[in-house]
């Protein structure tokens, strides 16, 4: 895995921290750390689209926010993970894993065509 998708992964669980806090956040520091993960989601966002195709990146970036959001909703708010919303995320989840198989490097697809 290279740095661009390490840095994808990292916006995107900033993400669920800024989608979790805009529901939780209750005091000057939560909204504090709400604002800072949105400049830092958004930051890693622009920065991998400049080296991955904007669709992949943004799919696999909306992906894990839905994703971790569901899940870290359900194990530290409480809210119910029914057998339906698991199946659906675990669908989620495959379908993003996908979309990075599939994605081939610029430099590889050059050194391909050589």
């Amino acid at each position: 895995m290279n740095r661009y998708w390490l840095l994808l992964v990292g916006a995107g669980i900033c993400e669920v921290g800024w989608v979790t806090g805009l529901k939780y956040a209750d005091g000057w520091l939560t909204w504090l750390l709400t604002v800072i993960a949105i400049g830092l989601s958004f930051a890693g966002l622009m920065a991998v689209s400049r080296a991955l195709p904007v669709g992949t990146a943004y799919a696999v970036f909306t992906g894990i926010g839905a994703a971790g959001t569901v899940l870290c909703e359900s194990i530290f708010f409480g809210v119910e993970l029914d057998a339906g919303k698991l199946a659906l995320v675990i669908l989620m989840v495959i379908g993003i894993a996908g979309l990075k198989m599939t994605t081939g490097h610029p430099e590889q697809e050059k050194e391909a065509d050589s």
